[in-house]
C-alpha cells in the first residue's frame, strides 16, 4: 500500500512539473488581476468616503474613470487567463492521452486479459478528460493562493498594518480546513471513478450482448442491474459534492471572521475620531482607508476560494494516478532493434527453453519450448485448442514476455529490440481480421498509408481479393461497416492478406487464419497465404488439416510442451 501511494505521489508530482510551465502565464495574469482588484477597491472606497462623510471632499472624476478603466482591464486579463488555461489543459490532455493509448497498445491482449475494455476506455477518455481542471485550474491556483494574498496583504499593510495582520491570521487557518476536507475529497473522487468504471464496463458488455439478453428474456434483470450501477454512481457523485461544499464553507467561515474583525476595528477607530471632532476632510480620509481594507477582505480570500474550487481537480489527479498503475511501463528504444529493421535481411527466429504461465495456480501454459525457424522458411505450430499456439504468437508480437528462457531474432534477444523495429518487420493475420468502418481502400492502406495505387492493386491481386472487389458497387471505394460488416469471413481474410502483401514484412505470423471458414474457402485462403509466405519467415499456428499442405517444419504441441517435430510433405 505504501508503495502504491509513493507511485501515485510520484506520478502527480511529475505531472505537476510538466504542467507548471504552461501554467506560469496564467499565474502571472492572475497576479496582475490581483493588483487591478486592489486598484478597483481603492477607487470604490474613495467614492464611498466622499458620499458617506458630510462636508467632506466632493467626488472626484479620477475614481470613477479609474474604476471603469480597471474594470475593462480586469475583464481583458480574465479572458486571457481563461484562454491560456484552456490551452494548457488541452495540451496536457493530448500528451497524457497519447501516452495512455501507447501504453494500451504495448500491453495488447495481455492487458485486456487482466482488465476490462470498459475500464481501459474509461482510463483513456474519462480519466484524462477529468484532468483538464488539474492543469487548467489547480496548478495555477496552487501558486496563486499564496502569491496573490501576499501581494494584497502587503498593499493592505501599507494602509493599515493591524487589519492586514487580521487577514493574514484568518488566511492561515484556511489550509488546515482544506487539508481536512481534501483527504475526504480524494477518497470520494476515487470511489466515484470506480463506480463510473463499473457502470461503463457493464453497459459495454450488455450492448455487445444485446441479442443474447433479449433472446434469453433477461431484459428486465439487466435493466435493474444497470439502474443499480447508475444509482451507485449517483450516490458517490453526491458524496463528492458534499465534501466540496464543506471545503468551500471553511473558507467562507474564515472570510466572515476576518471581515467582521476588520470592520469592527475600523468602526471603533472612526467612532473615536468622530468623538474627537476631527475635520470632515480628515474623517473622509480615515473612512476611505477603513473602507479600503474592509472591501479588500473578499479579494484577499478570492484565491483561497479558487483553490477550494480546484481542489476537486487535484482529487481527480490522485484518482487518475491510481488508475494509471494498470498500464505497462514505457519501453526504452534500443539501437539493436533499429539495426535489425534496417538490415533488410531475412529474419531467423529461435525459441530457447521458453516457459510461461498465465496463472501459476493453473500450471504452466508453456514449458521448455525450444525450436528454430531459419530465415525464409516456415514452421507450422500444430495442436488442439489450449496447447499454447496462440501464446507463442503473442510472445512474438511482443504482447507478453517469457517467464523463462528467451526468444531471439537473428541472434538478438527480443527483449533488447526496439518494439517499433519488431512492428516494422512483422505482419500478422489472426483468426478474425480487424476491419474498420470505412472503405476497403482505407482498410488495406492501413498497413502502408503511403503506398501507390500500383502497389495497392498489386497487393489486392496477390491476395486474390480482386475476385470479389470487382463485383462490389464501388470497387475498393465501397464502404463497409465496423468489424467488416457486409463482407464474408473469407473476403475479410483476403483483405487482411492484402494488407500483409502491401506491408511486405520479412516475418509473417499466422494465428488460426482459417478457423472460421468453410473447407472450400479455407483452401482458397491457404493458397493465397502460400503465395504470401514465399521468401518470408513464416510461423503458422493451426489445428486445421488443410495446414498440412503449407510446407516447412511441423511442431506438435500438447499442453504447452513440444511433442514431436518434423518436416511436412510438400
Amino acid at each position: 500500500m505504501n508503495d502504491d501511494k509513493t507511485v501515485m505521489k510520484a506520478w502527480t508530482r511529475a505531472q505537476s512539473r510538466l504542467g507548471r510551465r504552461l501554467a506560469m502565464p496564467v499565474v502571472l495574469l492572475g497576479l496582475a488581476v490581483a493588483g487591478v482588484a486592489v486598484g478597483q477597491v481603492w477607487c470604490v472606497a474613495s467614492i464611498l468616503a466622499c458620499v458617506l462623510v458630510p462636508g467632506g471632499t466632493k467626488v472626484a472624476a479620477w475614481p470613477l474613470a479609474g474604476l471603469v478603466g480597471l474594470a475593462v482591464l480586469r475583464a481583458a486579463l480574465q479572458m486571457g487567463i481563461d484562454v491560456l488555461a484552456a490551452r494548457a489543459g488541452m495540451k496536457a490532455r493530448a500528451r497524457l492521452r497519447g501516452g495512455v493509448v501507447d501504453a494500451i497498445l504495448r500491453g495488447g491482449p495481455g492487458l485486456l486479459r487482466n482488465h476490462h475494455s470498459g475500464e481501459l476506455t474509461a482510463l483513456a477518455v474519462d480519466r484524462i478528460e477529468a484532468l483538464d481542471g488539474f492543469f487548467a485550474r489547480w496548478l495555477p491556483a496552487s501558486v496563486l493562493w499564496v502569491a496573490a494574498p501576499l501581494v494584497i496583504g502587503v498593499l493592505a499593510a501599507l494602509v493599515q498594518p493591524g487589519s492586514a495582520l487580521i487577514m493574514a491570521a484568518c488566511g492561515l487557518a484556511v489550509p488546515f480546513g482544506q487539508a481536512l476536507f481534501g483527504i475526504g475529497a480524494a477518497v470520494a473522487s476515487r470511489n466515484q471513478f470506480l463506480a463510473m468504471t463499473r457502470l461503463q464496463a457493464r453497459f459495454l458488455d450488455r450492448v455487445r450482448g444485446i441479442a443474447t439478453i433479449v433472446l434469453s428474456g433477461r431484459t428486465e434483470d439487466e435493466t435493474r442491474r444497470l439502474a443499480a450501477s447508475a444509482e451507485e454512481l449517483r450516490m458517490r457523485t453526491m458524496k463528492v459534492l458534499r465534501v466540496a461544499f464543506l471545503s468551500s464553507a471553511s473558507i467562507d467561515c474564515a472570510l466572515v471572521v476576518a471581515l467582521v474583525l476588520v470592520a469592527l476595528r475600523n468602526g471603533a477607530q472612526i467612532m473615536a475620531l468622530h468623538e474627537q471632532g476631527v475635520p470632515a476632510t480628515v474623517m473622509a480620509a480615515h473612512v476611505a482607508r477603513g473602507l479600503f481594507v474592509v472591501l479588500l477582505v473578499p479579494e484577499f480570500f478570492a484565491p483561497f476560494r479558487s483553490l477550494a474550487l480546484a481542489y476537486q481537480d487535484r482529487a481527480h489527479a490522485s484518482g487518475a494516478a491510481a488508475a494509471m498503475r494498470i498500464l505497462p511501463d514505457a519501453v526504452t528504444a534500443r539501437a539493436e532493434g533499429r539495426a535489425l529493421c534496417d538490415a533488410g535481411q531475412g529474419v531467423r527466429v529461435a525459441f530457447e527453453n521458453v516457459g510461461f504461465a498465465w496463472d501459476a495456480a493453473r500450471g504452466a501454459t508453456l514449458e521448455d519450448i525450444s525450436f528454430t525457424v531459419p530465415a525464409g522458411q516456415a514452421v507450422v505450430l500444430w495442436g488442439p485448442s489450449g496447447s499454447g499456439k496462440s501464446t507463442l504468437i503473442e510472445m512474438l508480437l511482443g504482447f507478453i514476455q517469457p517467464a523463462a528462457g528467451r526468444i531471439t531474432f537473428n541472434g538478438t534477444d527480443m527483449a533488447a529490440i526496439d518494439p517499433a523495429a519488431l512492428v516494422a518487420i512483422t505482419s500478422w493475420i489472426g483468426q478474425k481480421p480487424v476491419l474498420f468502418a470505412g472503405t476497403l481502400r482505407e482498410n488495406i492502406l492501413f498497413a502502408r498509408p503511403a503506398a501507390t495505387e500500383a502497389q495497392l492493386q498489386a497487393a489486392v491481386t496477390a491476395a486474390a481479393a480482386d475476385s470479389f472487389v470487382a463485383h462490389l458497387p464501388h470497387g475498393l471505394d465501397t464502404r463497409i461497416g465496423e468489424g467488416g460488416f457486409g463482407l464474408s469471413g473469407g473476403q475479410a481474410q483476403r483483405v487482411a492478406i492484402a494488407r500483409a502483401f502491401l506491408k511486405d514484412a520479412p516475418l509473417l505470423l499466422l494465428d488460426e487464419p482459417t478457423s472460421h471458414l468453410d473447407p472450400e474457402t479455407e483452401a482458397d485462403v491457404f493458397a493465397s497465404l502460400r503465395r504470401l509466405a514465399e521468401h518470408r519467415t513464416v510461423i503458422l499456428a493451426s489445428h486445421s488439416p488443410a495446414a498440412a499442405g503449407f510446407g516447412g517444419q511441423r511442431i506438435d504441441l500438447d499442453h504447452g510442451r513440444i511433442v514431436t517435430s518434423g518436416e511436412h510433405a510438400s
